[in-house]
């Protein structure tokens, strides 16, 4: 997915400079952004109070959305560099096309993963055939400078790995949990699951003391190390945790992220993740020029020109609140 904000601004992402050392309860309250005509997300990441939670860099969620009247998600062809795209559903379809020639649609619990590496362009859509409700949640994980200038290349997985316990199944996104490991590839000691409880549910999920962590509300009402939380909140935990209690008041539905505190610095702007400034600038100048990301072949429309790069230099940072 793309971030369509026209008034697009530098986040100054990674480092451990901000990393919590300890667990900690930090709920972050979403940005409301316009995706298109017809969907409204909630930006949790990058947010004002917090950049990244171990690699994962942007989490926008959405819906649900009653869209059987309307055209739903239309994300006409954009770019992006240096970071893996992770399209979650828990209801509806998007339509994924990009310049490596892949075409597929994303359903609910699957996988969809785009390694960006250098340079690759996309679109997002719902098919014009499409489910009444569209609720889901977009994320970036950036890649670490050894790979992210790798060949652009997408992944779709159907069938997920799950661990279960008593009201509780859990779905695995990236990384590993509980002795259980995601097929999508990672680049980063990383994690992320899908977590369903059934109403009632009172179990303490393991996590590795090493990561940080934070849980994003789908759906229902939960309540996170004692802190309810509802639909499109982020509650950020911090490190040194090795299990989560988690308690449902109804049925819900959750996302844990975490990782390994990301170290490098970075510049993210618009839908790239650079080093430098003139990274940014180059990569701005080869998607107006029509070079490098090559084409999203299909899509009925135009793709989204580049917003105009800040007055201010760019310059990469450690996190910043």
């Amino acid at each position: 997915m793309s971030n369509l904000d026209r008034e697009a601004v530098p986040a100054l992402c990674g480092g451990r400079g901000f990393v919590v050392a300890e667990p900690v309860r930090e709920l972050l309250s979403p940005r409301r952004v316009q995706l298109g005509e017809s969907t409204e997300v909630r930006r949790l990441l990058p947010n004002l109070g917090r950049r990244m939670v171990g690699a994962w860099c942007f989490v926008d969620h959405y819906g649900p959305d009653d869209i059987a009247d309307e055209p739903g998600m239309q994300v006409p062809p954009h770019p992006h560099m240096g970071l893996q795209t992770v399209s979650w559903l828990h209801e509806g379809e998007v339509l994924h096309r990009d310049s490596t020639g892949s075409l597929q649609t994303i359903r609910p619990r699957e996988l969809g993963l785009m390694t960006s590496g250098r340079a690759i362009s996309h679109s997002e859509e719902s098919p014009r055939s499409h489910a009444r409700f569209l609720h889901g949640a977009q994320l970036w994980v950036a890649l670490p400078d050894g790979h992210r200038h790798t060949d652009p290349h997408f992944e779709h997985h159907a069938d997920l790995p799950r661990v279960t316990a008593p009201g509780l199944t859990a779905t695995l996104v990236l990384g590993d949990l509980d002795g259980a490991r995601s097929p999508g590839t990672t680049y980063t000691p990383i994690v992320g699951a899908d977590l369903a409880l059934a109403s009632g549910a009172d179990v303490r999920l393991p996590l590795e003391p090493d990561f940080e962590y934070a849980v994003l509300a789908m759906s229902g009402e939960a309540h996170v190390d004692g802190v309810p939380l509802l639909p499109g909140s982020m509650l950020y935990l911090g490190c040194g945790r090795r299990e989560l209690p988690l308690r449902a008041e109804s049925d819900a539905g959750l996302m844990l992220l975490g990782g390994e505190p990301f170290e490098e610095e970075l510049i993210m702007f618009w839908n790239w993740i650079g080093r430098t400034q003139e990274e940014i600038a180059q990569a701005r100048r080869d998607w107006m020029e029509g070079t490098r990301f090559g084409e999203v072949k299909g899509y009925d429309g135009a793709p989204l020109p580049a917003p105009a790069l800040p007055p201010v230099p760019l310059k990469p940072r450690g996190r910043a609140r």
